[in-house]
């Protein structure tokens, strides 16, 4: 990037085991062992505060993974933000492209590979397993284009869409939710889900604890349990973010 052209200075906030808004801007490549060709930033991990971890990935053409992700008891996530490629899970191969993802269950092995001549760009999340006696997760597969809509809260300018089932077996879920000019959410939320989000377009403002902060295209947000949060959509577009969130299982005394 070279010398700068003017002060230095940064949107992010981040408030060690609370929240943080972490911008694209200052973002730092990490070098992951078995991710080659790949332009990979952590943007949350425990370091920060979250029980999971999350990447942006950008695999560059021929570049992917040298050795699977694959460790006991770790559940992945792998979700297409644009471009083309194909996850591998337990060699069984699946091709991905804008809106697609792959869920595989704990201690599965997980693949990356780009074939193509276009820089494809993932969302990679890792989180460790909470067994529930008498249920498991399974491999899902599919595509956001391909899932129906749902007013949110009853709010037909919210819109929601569901990723995984809502099935026990699973821990976590995945969510999209759309807010079309003047959508917000119906209350502000405070709750003991954390979550992990990061905008794929528009803008808007987000409550996050006491501060209404500006956000927009590619910002990261994380908040931890009983951080009191809420959004409102602006401009003339739809703003629309994925989310994760822990669910299905008690709370661990």
């Amino acid at each position: 990037m070279g010398y700068p052209n003017d002060l230095l200075a940064t949107r992010a906030i981040v408030k060690h085991g609370r929240y943080a808004l972490i911008p694209p801007e200052g973002r730092v490549k990490n070098v992951i062992p078995n991710l080659e060709n790949c332009n990979t930033s952590i943007i949350a991990s425990p370091e920060l505060g979250p029980k999971f971890a999350m990447y942006t990935v950008e695999v560059l053409p021929n570049g992917g993974t040298t050795t699977d992700f694959k460790e006991e008891g770790i559940e992945t996530f792998v979700y297409c933000m644009g471009g083309a490629g194909t996850v591998t899970v337990e060699g069984k191969t699946y091709e991905l492209t804008d809106g697609g993802f792959v869920f595989a269950p704990a201690s599965l092995g997980v693949g990356l590979k780009n074939s193509s001549n276009e820089p494809w760009k993932l969302l990679l999340y890792k989180q460790r397993y909470r067994p529930l006696v008498g249920y498991e997760a399974r491999i899902v597969v599919g595509n956001l284009n391909d899932i129906p809509d749902e007013a949110y809260d009853g709010m037909e300018n919210v819109r929601i869409k569901n990723v995984l089932p809502t099935e026990l077996g699973f821990d976590v879920n995945f969510h999209t939710l759309s807010f079309y000019p003047g959508g917000c959410h119906p209350f502000v939320e405070t709750h003991v889900q954390e979550h992990g989000l990061y905008f794929l377009e528009g803008e808007g403002v987000y409550l996050i604890d006491d501060k209404w902060l500006p956000v927009k295209t590619e910002d990261f947000i994380w908040f931890g349990p009983y951080v009191p949060q809420a959004y409102y959509g602006a401009g003339r577009k739809p703003s629309t973010y994925i989310y994760t969130k822990d669910c299905n299982r008690d709370i661990e005394l």
